[in-house]
This record gives structure tokens, C-alpha cells and sequence, in this order.
């Protein structure tokens, strides 16, 4: 099969795509014939050798990618033989993914429901349950003020739909004007460029004044730092993300939103499951931006990088 190699950290160029052998599903396993391969942030991140925490730097050589979508084409020893032939999203256990054939776990994968397709499961996989989670954990209320930054990302975008859902009145933060109307358009009351001085006092005039109760940074740094500026003393902040490299300090004057831990297998499966049920049930539309051929992962991962990107970003074998 063709997979994108990586054998070095570094930039985008570190990606190769190359024939290798094939992957066999063992005890407990399945063979994925991939038709699309998702991207996260954090992907970027590892490839070039400063991902958070324990992912700073795996071992190689390694092929990228945690999340795919296929058809079943091969089950192994101990896997549940009603699997062969559907079609399913799946973790990969954090490798694997940028390749023709995948091998995951049987228990990780989750056939696609009835009114949702393939392109739009794989979107949700990682940023779905990664959204629903966040979430679920703010505990977010009709009436608040949540301000999401990468509003326009892959995870910004499906909560700011998941918060007005809820019935609060969203504030989606990122940069320029093509995310500033996709982020209006799901359902966001304003919308903030964070790449324009003095941002973050838009954002308190947008809420007349009071400031927010809520944001989700996913962006950490400097962003992360102007963002807090725009909560109300006694306020909450969910931190998950340290795009710009550095996760941001809450500090005393908000409330950290607890994290919950590292979900478990099976409760990464039950949040992927509930992302999938929102989707089926027209609560929850993932934003593919863009897709690459996997040949050219490296220009998907400069363009991410770069923040030229919209929603979510994938991968077609």
C-alpha cells in the first residue's frame, strides 16, 4: 500500500509518501481500507517535534494519523466477524492513519449511522467528541456569553453550534473576514479578527459591557492571555489547546473548567457515538474546508500551519 512515512522530525517536508507493506489486523483487530484520513492541529505539532506532553516526540519511522473512515476488509482473531464489509470511523491508537489500509482496535470502531456521510463522520471523529466533551464539561447555560476562540476551526466550529444549541449567545473569535461569515452562519452573534489590536475589548463591547462568562481556549500564548482579559470576574475558562505553543494561566480572577481526565476507550467511543447521533439528527454540521490527496499531506499540513485553513481539514487515499 501507498502511506505517508515520516522518519525525522521537522517541517511539512519531513511527510513522504511511499510504498509500504501492508498492514495485518492481529487478535482483536481490524483492516480499514481508508477513504479518509483526518488532520489535527496537534498532528502538526508532533511532525515537527513539540506536540503536548507525552506526544512531544514519538518514535520513528512512524506514519501520521490517529482518525480515519473506510470499509472493513479484513477482521483478525477475536474480533467481532460482523464487522467485515461495514463501514466505520475508527481511532488508529495514534499512528497509521495517513495510509491506504489502517489496523485499530475492533472495539474503536463506530459504523457510520443512517443520514450521515463518510466525509462528515471522519470530520467529527476527533473535533466531534473532543467539542462534545468540552461541551458537556462547561456545563454551558441559556443566556451566557461564550466566546470560542479558533471559531473557525475544526473544533470552534461545532462549538460555537453546540453553545447556541444550548441557547447561550456565542462571540466566535479568529482571523478574517471568510471565517467571520462561516462563524456568523452557524449561529454566532459576533464575530472578532484576534489578529487586530486591542480585540479583546470588542468582545466586552459585544456584550454590552459585562464581559463573557465563558470561553473555550484552544489557542493558548498571547491569544489565550487576551481572551482572559475579556472574562468577567468569577468566570469560566475551558482550556484544551496550545496552538500558538504555550497553554494559557488562568490565574485567580476565573474558574478553570475541569478537564476530566484522559477519557477511556469507552468513553471515547461514547462521545464519538453522541457526535455521530447530533449529526443524524441535524444538530451538528462538521465544516470540511478542505481536502488533499494523501500524496500531498505535507502542503495540508503547511497550509493548517499557516492558518489558511476553514473547518476541518482531510486526507483522501
Amino acid at each position: 500500500m501507498r502511506a505517508v512515512v515520516m522518519e525525522r522530525f521537522g517541517g511539512p517536508e519531513v511527510l513522504r509518501f511511499e510504498e509500504v507493506d501492508d498492514p495485518v489486523p492481529g487478535p482483536g483487530q481490524v483492516l480499514v481500507a481508508v477513504e479518509y484520513a483526518g488532520i489535527t492541529f496537534v498532528e502538526t505539532q508532533v511532525r515537527a517535534g513539540r506536540g503536548p506532553g507525552a506526544m512531544r516526540r514519538p518514535s520513528l519511522p512512524r506514519i501520521p494519523g490517529n482518525g480515519v473512515g473506510g470499509r472493513v476488509v479484513a477482521v483478525g482473531p477475536q474480533a467481532d466477524p460482523g464487522l467485515d464489509g461495514a463501514t466505520v470511523v475508527t481511532t488508529t491508537g495514534g499512528t497509521g492513519g495517513y495510509a491506504e489500509l489502517a489496523v485499530a482496535d475492533a472495539g474503536d470502531a463506530v459504523p457510520v449511522p443512517a443520514g450521515v456521510s463518510l466525509r462528515d463522520a471522519v470530520a467529527l471523529l476527533a473535533d466531534g467528541r473532543t467539542a462534545v466533551l468540552l461541551h458537556r464539561s462547561a456545563e454551558v447555560k441559556a443566556g451566557e456569553w461564550v466566546l470560542v476562540e479558533a471559531a473557525g476551526g475544526g473544533v470552534g466550529t461545532l462549538l460555537v453550534q453546540l453553545a447556541t444549541e444550548s441557547g447561550a449567545k456565542v462571540i466566535g473569535a479568529a482571523r478574517g473576514t471568510a471565517k467571520g461569515e462561516l462563524v456568523t452562519s452557524l449561529g454566532a452573534v459576533a464575530y472578532v479578527d484576534y489578529s487586530r489590536p486591542g480585540w479583546e475589548r470588542d468582545v466586552i463591547e459585544a456584550t454590552g459591557g459585562t464581559g463573557v462568562d465563558l470561553v473555550f481556549d484552544g489557542v493558548g500564548g498571547r491569544i489565550g492571555a487576551q481572551a482572559l482579559a475579556a472574562v468577567r470576574p468569577g468566570g469560566r475558562v475551558s482550556v484544551y489547546g496550545m496552538a500558538s505553543g504555550s497553554f494559557t494561566e488562568p490565574g485567580e480572577r476565573v474558574t478553570l473548567v475541569p478537564s476530566g481526565g484522559v477519557p477511556s476507550a469507552a468513553e471515547i467511543r461514547a462521545l464519538t457515538e453522541e457526535a455521530l447521533a447530533h449529526a443524524a439528527a441535524g444538530r451538528l454540521r462538521p465544516i470540511v474546508g478542505q481536502t488533499y490527496p494523501l500524496a500531498r499531506a505535507d502542503e495540508a499540513h503547511r497550509a493548517i500551519e499557516a492558518r489558511e485553513t476553514i473547518g476541518k481539514t482531510l486526507l483522501i487515499p
